[in-house]
């Protein structure tokens, strides 16, 4: 028998961009208050985790065919390249460096190498914690 569950998947569907875009502000945010990289990508993973409970695994797999392992290889490598930018310019480990460009639509902001590595931290813990929840509802 198929329950019959409009109301909370055509929801989820609206809440799901509201908290997706709710983890970018936080990663975002976290260059200047509290958040970044690790939060953010926890919120991400909570967006992802509620399409699951609407919807099943093999409908969410199907929505977004991600290869989460691939999502933690490629945020462990920025993250690693990040760090080790410090051994190419002869700066102590993890040296933060910014500067100010003028970005089209947002006008002059400051991009920091902070952001890169917390981009690298967002993909990892989104990866990792969306591997071990499909692990987790796999199972039968």
């Amino acid at each position: 028998m198929k329950t019959n569950d409009l109301i909370i998947q055509t929801t989820t569907k609206v809440v799901f961009f509201i908290i997706f875009l709710f983890s970018i502000h936080i990663f975002f945010a976290g260059h200047y208050t509290p958040g970044g990289g690790f939060v953010g990508g926890l919120i991400m993973s909570s967006a992802i985790v509620l399409l699951m409970l609407a919807f099943d695994l093999k409908t969410v797999q199907e929505m977004l065919p991600i290869n989460y392992t691939v999502v933690t290889a490629i945020g462990l490598l920025i993250s690693l390249f990040t760090a080790a930018g410090s051994i190419f310019f002869d700066v102590p480990f993890f040296t933060h460096v910014y500067d100010y460009f003028n970005l089209p639509l947002l006008g002059e902001t400051s991009i920091h190498t902070a952001m890169f590595f917390d981009t690298g931290v967002y993909l990892v813990v989104v990866g990792v914690t969306m591997t071990i929840i499909q692990m987790i509802g796999g199972d039968e």
